[in-house]
């Protein structure tokens, strides 16, 4: 790693940041290149990446990275509480993630599932960036997501009662397959067969046909307006975006989530899911460990993330969440790890905003335009400009009128 002296740096005062966008095919053509106020040019804007991660570290106004700084000064930029609890590393990872097509079907490692894999993987000569790489760094990955539009995923296991109902009529060898591993235990252990049965049928000669024939008769009953016309238009939506994924009729044993701008879910380590559409700004222990089962073109483990995952069923997980504030409007999200905390705020010119008091602060404008006050100077961020505020800075205000979001450590 190329550090930089600490010297060079004001670590007293907040620092903008140059972040990156991952252009994955999944991504929105619009929301975005908006909130950046770039110009459409026909591609994906996915994710916009604001951390230290090494897969894409921001960069600070002297042209070093994120990571760059923190590992110069850590106590200066994370704080003692921070730095003594996580080491010389930013804990967490901010996006802005914008989907125009669902995401592949995923789940995270638990911490020591995620050492483990990485170090196997080590172990057989993967190289560090090689695409059929499951495992890209040690740690776990439990994220929260707050939406910012009209926000569609799959979260966690219905009941099997529940599927079995979803199921009841559909046609397809790999359907009356599922209901028998269902009947015949009801339990997480038949919803853990069911899903070894989705992920083992993408290797099979009829997987392209049974899952054509279920999709036919979703269709079918979805056209007749049966009460599960909710699941049945999910199933309809990947289909379409991915014929022939078994993955389409997976989403049938996943709780289907619905948030609305402001609301919040909370994704922990082990849980199945999938995002399927809308704009929202998510935070995450910072790792980019991912295993896929379906809906996507790149990599898929299947082994990887059936020993990672969690079939127990439960509904969708929320988050805490506290409102405050007169004239502005402050809403903090906490979920139940130590990695991430978030804040959004509708500031007001009326009444200036006191974000988190210490530790390493991540400000990022989604509209309007804001001054950041600490002891030392202030700094002034527009709609797409974010900035590091370090521990040492001190407290921070905002002051102006815009909608931001505050990331920082509990």
């Amino acid at each position: 790693m190329n550090t930089i002296p600490t010297a060079s740096v004001d670590l007293t005062a907040a620092h903008r940041l140059e972040n990156t966008v991952q252009p994955y095919d999944w991504g929105s053509h619009h929301h975005i290149q908006g909130l950046l106020g770039r110009p459409r040019d026909g591609r994906p804007a996915a994710e916009l990446w604001l951390g230290a991660h090494p897969s894409a570290p921001s960069r600070v106004s002297n042209g070093s990275t994120l990571a760059d700084l923190v590992a110069a000064a850590p106590v200066e930029v994370l704080g003692r509480r921070v730095a003594d609890r996580f080491g010389p590393r930013l804990p967490y990872l901010l996006k802005v993630l914008a989907a125009e097509r669902a995401l592949s079907l995923q789940v995270h490692p638990r911490p020591h599932q995620a050492r483990a894999g990485y170090h196997r993987e080590n172990r057989a000569g993967l190289p560090a960036r090689a695409p059929h790489r499951s495992f890209h760094d040690t740690e776990h990955k439990p994220e929260m997501l707050v939406a910012l539009t009209p926000f569609e995923g799959l979260a966690g296991f219905r009941s099997p009662r529940a599927v079995l109902e979803l199921l009841d009529g559909l046609d397809g060898g790999l359907v009356g397959r599922l209901r028998d591993a269902l009947v015949g235990t009801r339990s997480s252990a038949g919803l853990r067969a069911a899903m070894e049965l989705l992920v083992a049928a993408r290797d099979g000669a009829t997987c392209a046909d049974d899952v054509a024939a279920t999709v036919a008769s979703v269709r079918a009953r979805a056209r007749s307006g049966s009460p599960s016309d909710r699941a049945d238009a999910t199933v309809l939506q990947l289909a379409d975006e991915h014929p022939g994924d078994p993955g389409a009729v997976a989403s049938l044993l996943l709780n289907r989530v619905s948030l609305e701008p402001g609301e919040a879910m909370f994704i922990p380590a082990g849980e199945v899911h999938a995002y399927l559409s809308g704009l929202g700004v998510e935070i995450m222990a910072a790792s980019d460990n991912v295993l896929r089962a379906g809906l996507t073109t790149k990599h898929v483990d299947a082994g990887a993330l059936l020993e990672c995952a969690a079939f127990a069923p439960r509904p969708p997980v929320r988050p805490d969440t506290v409102v405050a504030g007169t004239e502005s409007l402050v809403t903090s999200y906490r979920a139940p790890v130590s990695e991430f905390a978030l804040m959004t705020a509708d500031v007001d010119p009326a009444e200036p905003v006191a974000l988190a008091p210490d530790g390493p602060r991540i400000v990022l404008v989604l509209d309007g335009a804001v001054r950041l006050l600490t002891a030392t100077g202030e700094v002034e961020l527009r709609r797409g400009e974010s900035c590091l505020v370090p521990d040492a800075a001190g407290p921070v205000s905002a002051d102006g009128s815009a909608h931001l979001v505050c990331a920082w450590v509990p």
